[in-house]
């Protein structure tokens, strides 16, 4: 299983340490991932996602995981997300309806 989030995407980058001696190895600056459980209000469920901890950040400044989806782009959501996306404008739909 990748380190990836699976709200943002966010994935690991490379990078080097330097010494003081300016001496270079290679590094990975991984993502910081939390399994978490979130819950959509307007769907009634509950998901279990590892989101990296900047992504909690902006569902939590979003208003929640409903208004976060609603504004992200499918590309950087996994695909469990955007199912749960498409669910979720469904529903929207035919509450309008």
């Amino acid at each position: 299983m990748t380190r990836r989030c699976e709200l943002t995407g966010k994935l690991p980058m490379s990078g080097q340490l330097r010494s003081h001696a300016e001496n270079s190895t290679k590094r990975v600056f991984r993502p910081n991932l939390v399994n978490v459980t979130l819950t959509s209000e307007a769907l009634d469920r509950s998901v279990k996602v590892r989101v990296s901890a900047h992504g909690l950040r902006s569902v939590e400044h979003n208003g929640g995981l409903d208004a976060y989806l609603l504004k992200a782009s499918l590309d950087q959501l996994s695909p469990r997300l955007q199912k749960l996306k498409r669910d979720l404008v469904k529903s929207k739909a035919a509450a309008a309806a």
